[in-house]
């Protein structure tokens, strides 16, 4: 619905602390030439609403302009990684929503990563049950956030991810929600008592695994005569 400025009427409350009195525009090349952002979240579903022109904007006003388009599947994301790349000259850091492959272009390499809600929501749950918390505050979810931040490597940052790697995103959960359970007992929400000394074994022990053990008798060839 365009801009969030003092004069709409149309305001939800939780808007309005964020309203600017500003010029009431709608269109998003407009917003970004004039509100000079250092970074963009495509999460309506509205594909490529991150234009060209946007991004060279946005790579004009900033050193590293940050461009998220979260939207999925793939035909909502709000621009790809390869446009994102080339529009910005190789400047933006980049997350979707959905994967796109490996790009490479003027000597750089860039795999750009997911930023889904997946690294974050089945690690809280999990510190959670684990723990038995009486409230989830948002003090929780920022721990998991901080320790998310913290798992992402020199190697990731290197070919442009600012998330870790997907396929390792079971590990991340585990780290994370030993953050959240910390957590939830410096805030003395935590009901399982006493605290489990190791709390990163504790956590495995309550994962559930796919992975058994076979009962198919062994069969052999029958020789021939």
């Amino acid at each position: 619905r365009g801009l969030i400025v003092k004069s709409r009427t149309d305001l939800t409350k939780h808007k309005v602390h964020f309203a600017k009195d500003l010029e009431c525009l709608k269109d998003l090349e407009a917003v970004v030439k004039l509100v000079k952002p250092t970074a963009l979240i495509g999460a309506a579903a509205a594909p490529k609403a991150f234009t060209k022109k946007i991004i060279e904007e946005m790579s004009k006003n900033n050193k590293k302009p940050v461009i998220f388009a979260l939207s999925n599947p793939t035909s909502k994301s709000e621009c790809t990684a390869e446009e994102c790349y080339k529009w910005s000259k190789n400047k933006a850091v980049f997350a979707s929503g959905s994967p796109f492959p490996r790009y490479e272009a003027d000597g750089h390499v860039f795999e750009p990563g997911q930023g889904n809600n997946a690294y974050i929501f089945p690690a809280v749950a999990l510190g959670v049950m684990c723990c038995g918390s009486i409230k989830i505050p948002d003090e929780l979810f920022l721990a998991a956030a901080e320790k998310l931040s913290s798992l992402v490597s020199e190697q990731d940052l290197a070919v442009g991810r600012v998330y870790p790697r997907l396929k390792d995103i079971q590990e991340c959960s585990v780290l994370v929600s030993c953050a959240v359970i910390e957590k939830a007992y410096e805030m003395n929400l935590a009901t399982v008592l006493p605290k489990p000394p190791n709390l990163e074994s504790f956590v495995r022990s309550q994962l559930y695994s796919t992975t058994y053990r076979s009962y198919v008798p062994e069969t052999y060839d029958y020789p021939s005569s």
